[in-house]
């Protein structure tokens, strides 16, 4: 048994430590990409960042463009929470009202500096675009739960598609066009919020 455990060494990380480092990674590199550009950005000034090895940030991201997934993501889970809750009585603008007054944000300073970064940025373009890919299936359970329907059906599928292209479009409006660096940060959430209800109005009619 003793000599189980010296092989093993430290005991794994948990799951939540493991999301820790992954937050932890992708705002260093967040704060590298912003002040010095993505191309002068490395594996190893991001690690430093952090207090950890290169190598240890090539474990959880394959680019460094990656590393900043995590702050794309990280409204997914609540927006399908907010999915599966949606009343069929309520407009759909409506099932999001409480997501967006507690702790998710729709476009804060670090979603919206990486999304204007990623107009000359293709790799960042790219890890923003296939998060949005990686969220419909989520967006597709939720419905699907919410309608009864099973998850072959197609239904589900194509108003996961028409709420992702939503909300994409909405946040990238505000960050282009709305939402500058010096905009407060309340202010920048409650005019996305506006986007974003201006866009679901328009697919409203094909999620039934």
């Amino acid at each position: 048994m003793a000599a189980d455990r010296a092989r093993t060494g430290r005991p794994p990380l948990t799951e939540e430590r493991k999301a820790t480092i992954r937050l932890e990674i992708a705002r260093a590199a967040f704060d590298l990409f912003i002040t010095q550009g993505v191309a002068a950005t490395t594996g190893d000034q991001i690690g430093r960042a952090v207090g950890v090895s290169a190598r240890t940030v090539w474990r959880y991201f394959p680019t460094k463009e990656s590393c900043v997934r995590p702050l794309f993501s990280s409204r997914i889970d609540a927006i399908a929470t907010a999915l599966r809750q949606w009343s069929p009585e309520r407009p759909l603008h409506e099932a999001f009202d409480q997501v967006w007054t507690t702790d998710v944000v729709l476009l804060g300073p670090d979603v919206g500096a990486l999304l204007r970064l990623s107009r000359t940025e293709p790799g960042l373009r790219a890890v923003w675009l296939q998060a949005h890919d990686e969220a419909e299936p989520a967006f597709a359970r939720a419905l699907a739960e919410r309608a009864r329907l099973p998850l072959d059906d197609i239904r589900p599928t194509l108003w996961a598609a028409m709420l992702n292209a939503a909300l994409r479009a909405a946040v990238e409006h505000q960050a282009f066009g709305g939402a500058g660096p010096d905009t407060a940060p309340m202010t920048a959430q409650a005019d996305a919020a506006a986007s974003v209800r201006t866009a679901l109005a328009v697919v409203a009619a094909g999620l039934t």
